[in-house]
């Protein structure tokens, strides 16, 4: 497994402005209980970030929780994005999560894609 086994084993750290956002948006979706983020490939950078809100928890997934908040990333996307930071920005451009990965040697503009 080389490299990349080192780089699943690192979790990913959730903001409190990102667990807070979480919390407020699940608390307006009664039947939702999580944010999945995922990666997938495509994008104008290689790979693209996907965030969704779920009511169950997959078997492969790694939960990570703070202030009320969970969010699920699958082992896959896991491998891609440990070390990350997710967090949620609120400034003159707008409102986002936005995600820091030390994994990406390149991203886009927007910060939804990147490339390793």
């Amino acid at each position: 497994m080389g490299a990349d086994a080192k780089i699943s084993m690192k979790g990913v750290e959730v903001t409190d402005a990102a667990a807070n956002q979480i919390a407020r948006i699940i608390a307006g979706e009664p039947d939702k209980t999580a944010l999945r983020v995922s990666v997938e490939g495509g994008g104008c950078s290689g790979f693209s970030y996907k965030f969704d809100l779920v009511d169950e928890r997959s078997e492969d997934d790694t939960a990570f929780e703070k202030n009320g908040a969970t969010v699920l990333i699958d082992d896959i996307s896991l491998v891609y994005m440990g070390g990350s930071v997710i967090d949620f920005v609120d400034d003159l451009m707008g409102q986002s999560f936005q995600i820091r990965n030390p994994n990406a040697v390149a991203s886009c503009g927007c910060g939804t894609s990147f490339s390793i």
